[in-house]
């Protein structure tokens, strides 16, 4: 199924089981639903929500100036389209940005937030990364070539995506963690050398109340380096105890 949301179509699947809580899973950047969509086939019991990402997946691939706030509206949106009035929500790195805002603008629909490799916060800087920093700004500014200091993917980007990727990457959300009031679930790959571990420990120190899992031997896509573990503390954390079943 399909949504207009402002300027896009935003592809959308949506698997209702009746019941009262929807588990919404958002991917991280450069990715699709389909990275997620083992989690709903394990948890098969469960209402599931998916959704591409514009420009990714199945989603318009041409969209205006589309901010981190944008695509979280993007989410309500949706969610009140489908008539879901509470949610749990699984985030990994760009998705786990979004969950972290939806947690604070929707309190009271957030029952519970899972946070995958999580991004969003503002990373430590070494002197090397700010002197690159400051010649890829001056070669710039000079009208330089400065592709060196460019990732591949950020130089596969049209124009208007570089400065979409630029206002995400640098909208930091430090601020918005103390006020993250629903139940919590931290999963970080040990290994993880795009949102390090400091950044899982911060996440775990600031929501209070917070669980920590550190999955060994995985990276930034822990939940599909170790996707039994994974999923095991998926179940665990998001099957409704007794008290919701009364």
């Amino acid at each position: 199924m399909t949504k207009k949301f402002r300027d896009a179509e935003v592809f959308y699947r949506f698997f209702d089981k009746k019941s009262e809580v929807v588990n919404v899973y958002l991917h991280g950047w450069g990715c699709d639903h389909k990275m997620l969509i083992f989690c709903h086939k394990f948890l098969k019991n469960q209402s599931s929500l998916f959704i591409d990402f514009p420009p990714f997946g199945r989603s318009s691939k041409d969209i205006g100036d589309w901010t981190v706030f944008t695509y979280a509206n993007m989410v309500m949106s949706i969610c009140a389209h489908l008539g879901i009035k509470k949610f749990n929500l699984i985030g990994h790195s760009f998705g786990g940005r979004i969950a972290i805002i939806l947690a604070v603008l929707c309190k009271e629909e957030t029952q519970k937030v899972v946070l995958v490799d999580s991004a969003g916060l503002k990373p430590r800087r070494s002197l090397k990364f700010r002197a690159r920093k400051i010649m890829f700004k001056i070669k710039k500014w000079l009208g330089k070539d400065t592709t060196k200091y460019e990732s591949p993917d950020y130089r596969a980007l049209s124009p208007n995506m570089k400065r979409i990727f630029s206002s995400v990457v640098g909208t930091y959300l430090d601020d918005f963690l103390p006020f993250i009031k629903a139940k919590t679930l931290i999963v970080f790959g040990e290994n993880d050398s795009e949102t390090p571990i400091y950044m899982a420990k911060k996440l775990h120190k600031k929501i209070k109340g917070s669980e920590l899992v550190i999955l060994e031997n995985a990276g930034h896509f822990s939940f599909l380096d170790k996707r039994l573990e994974f999923l095991v503390e998926l179940e665990r954390f998001l099957t409704p105890g007794p008290e919701l079943l009364d």
